[in-house]
């Protein structure tokens, strides 16, 4: 198997009410699964790592701003087109939800689980 850049996709505003503390929590919950999937021998991306720098230097003050709605949803949906796959982690979101729908469309693997993910060779 080929490395593949895999799309971490879950929950990070869902559930929060927005406390940022907590939208954190969810982050490095996915940045830890971002990597489990590298020592796998993959190239993980996460798009709140290049959305939240993007609405910030766009002028975002907080997340959930028209600012940062303007990119969290459209940059994950642009790098959906440069991966090869996505995995989606356990819990309630609408985001990774619209990642899994377009990665399908895309005709992209969607990995449910960690154990899912192959190694690479």
């Amino acid at each position: 198997m080929k490395s593949m850049i895999v799309l971490i996709a879950g929950p990070v505003r869902s559930g929060t009410n927005g406390d940022e503390r907590l939208m954190h929590e969810n982050l490095a919950r996915m940045e830890k699964a971002a990597l489990a999937v590298y020592d796998k021998g993959h190239i993980p991306v996460i798009g709140e790592w290049l959305a939240f720098p993007l609405a910030t230097a766009a002028g975002s003050k907080k997340v959930g701003d028209p600012i940062s709605e303007a990119y969290l949803y459209p940059v994950a949906h642009r790098l959906l087109t440069r991966c090869d796959a996505v995995l989606r982690l356990q819990g309630e979101s609408t985001g990774a939800d619209n990642d899994v729908r377009i990665a399908n469309k895309l005709g992209l693997a969607v990995y449910q689980g960690l154990d899912d993910v192959p190694m690479v060779a």
